[in-house]
Order: structure tokens, then C-alpha cells, then sequence
């Protein structure tokens, strides 16, 4: 595929510039992210924020912490919390190889994007940043 097909086919929804400028990221990770339907349609129009995010180690799983997703304003009754955690979707490979990243000195797992891929899933790229 292309540069520019691949480009096309997926869409970002929020972008953490910051973090490649605070930080210096030893190595990048995709996972998948737990999220409800309103979240996905507000996650589509753009508006999502994460500056100010971080992922950590919770029961076993890694969870996406302060992430703002909007509430969509054409929903009904039926909303989400904008900065609700939301449970990240890996392979106990990659968990295992973040976490033990994370317990050595000085090391984060900063979210560097979100964005939908070519089948339209909603994915987040992960840093393990020092």
C-alpha cells in the first residue's frame, strides 16, 4: 500500500504532540480501546484531547487514565463521562514487556495518538517514555 493510501485509511482523532518533545520514547506500541458508542462518534468529529493522559497497570490490565472524549451532543438521555478510565486492549506480551519497562526508573507509557485504522477501529499509539 502507498504512503498516501496509507495516510488515507486511517483517520487521527487526537494527537499528543507534546510528548515527543517531553519525553524521549524508547519504543511505540498499538492497542485496542474499550470504548462506548458515544465516545466512537465523538471520537470521529475530532474534538478528543490527549495532552494530559497517561496509561498505568490496574488489576492486571492497562488503563488509559484522563483521556477527555467529549459527550456527543446528538445523543439522546444515554451519555458517557468524558474523562472516564478506559480499559486498553493487549497481548499479555506487550503488557508484560510495558510494565516491566515502567518499573524501571524514570519510565511512563504516554498515549501518542488515537485514531481509527483501515477497518475502522479505534486504536491508540502507546510510547514507553523516559
Amino acid at each position: 500500500m502507498s504512503a498516501k493510501k496509507a495516510e488515507a485509511a486511517t483517520k487521527v482523532a487526537a494527537r499528543n504532540r507534546r510528548a515527543r518533545h517531553d519525553y524521549f520514547i524508547e519504543g511505540t506500541i498499538e492497542a485496542g480501546i474499550v470504548l462506548h458508542g458515544t465516545e466512537v462518534k465523538s471520537l470521529r468529529s475530532g474534538q478528543a484531547s490527549i495532552e494530559e493522559s497517561y496509561a498505568t497497570d490496574r488489576k492486571g490490565e492497562l488503563v488509559l487514565m484522563n483521556a477527555y472524549i467529549p459527550e456527543y451532543r446528538s445523543a439522546s438521555v444515554v451519555q458517557h463521562e468524558p474523562r472516564r478510565p478506559r480499559t486498553l486492549l493487549l497481548r499479555k506480551r506487550e503488557l508484560a514487556k510495558l510494565v516491566a519497562g515502567v518499573s524501571r526508573e524514570g519510565m511512563t507509557i504516554v498515549p501518542l495518538s488515537i485514531y481509527f485504522n483501515e477497518r475502522g477501529f479505534a486504536k491508540v499509539e502507546l510510547g514507553l517514555a523516559k
